[in-house]
């Protein structure tokens, strides 16, 4: 089985806590973490941005990876969010077996 982090930013800690919730209740992910206060930098409507977000961890299987997007991407307030996965290469087999039982196959 194969595995993955999702990241995404969000301006709103409700809204954050409500997705990570959402998904976990759906088994899209297993757990998100929520990093508060993370500075991001950026360039948006032709210049540079700067902003206060909270990062979520989203800890999934890969092939549930298009169903969590559409889940962010339906749930999310802005326009364009961030949501990319970085493949997790090696983990204690406890936890990753635990991320493979926590979530759901796909339907």
């Amino acid at each position: 089985m194969e595995y993955i982090i999702v990241l995404c930013t969000i301006n709103d800690i409700n809204q954050a806590k409500e997705i990570a919730r959402i998904t976990v209740e759906e088994k899209l992910a297993a757990c998100v973490n929520i990093i508060p206060e993370v500075t991001s930098i950026y360039f948006w409507n032709d210049e540079v941005t700067q902003d206060k977000e909270y990062l979520m961890l989203f800890k999934t299987r890969k092939m549930l990876f298009e169903e969590l997007k559409f889940k962010i991407l339906k749930l999310h307030p802005y326009d364009t969010p961030e949501v990319v996965s970085i493949k997790i290469d090696e983990g204690s087999k406890n936890y990753l077996d635990w991320i493979g039982s926590s979530t759901r196959d796909i339907l």
